[in-house]
């Protein structure tokens, strides 16, 4: 399931083909990402979100050695899922700087209090930002990157079409969000029966 340089375009090929990948990627997102009230938003990663963020990074660094390209592959295969979890990139959305820098103060915490819920099943909590600590004593980050573990009975149930909740809870910023069909068929086929 992890990304290989033999999955990747070179420069010379990516600059040829970036538009129309691109356009690829960008419809492929919109039924990868679940709003979480005004503030917040899930990004459900995958092989190909991966592979783009990948190729960009390549891209703009001018990234053409091997190990270069490696320790990209390094830095973002883990955030592809295994068939038995989902890996998301949870983002905290104010334009207003100076009304995000508040809300990252108040919002110490809130990606440990991230969750999914498969109907008939208890919430998943997320396992927040293994790669590195993403808060200080006095705010949090407004990117964390977090992973839901499945259990084999929730895999199956949805792929036989179980409705998926998703939701924060926080003394500071709670909702509970019903995942579209589309989102919902899109996240399924990342599990491994």
């Amino acid at each position: 399931m992890h990304l290989t340089r033999d999955d990747l375009y070179g420069l010379e090929q990516y600059a040829e083909v970036r538009r129309d990948f691109r356009a690829r990627v960008m419809e492929h997102k919109q039924s990868r990402q679940v709003a979480m009230g005004a503030h917040a938003r899930l990004y459900f990663e995958d092989r190909l979100t991966m592979q783009y963020q990948i190729q960009e990074m390549l891209r703009v660094e001018r990234i053409f050695e091997p190990r270069g390209i490696q320790d990209e592959l390094d830095a973002y295969n883990p955030l592809i899922p295994d068939g038995h979890n989902w890996k998301a990139t949870f983002m905290i959305e104010y334009e207003d700087p100076d009304e995000r820098r508040e809300a990252l103060a108040r919002l110490q915490g809130i990606e440990d209090g991230v969750w999914v819920q498969i109907d008939g099943f208890e919430p998943v909590s997320a396992i927040a930002d293994e790669d590195m600590e993403r808060q200080d004593g006095t705010k949090t980050s407004s990117v964390h990157f977090l992973r839901f573990e499945l259990t084999t009975p929730m895999i199956a149930a949805m792929k036989a079409g179980a409705g998926l909740s998703v939701g924060i809870e926080h003394p500071a910023y709670g909702c509970q969000v019903e995942v579209s069909p589309e989102v919902r068929e899109s996240l399924a086929s990342d599990l491994v029966d």
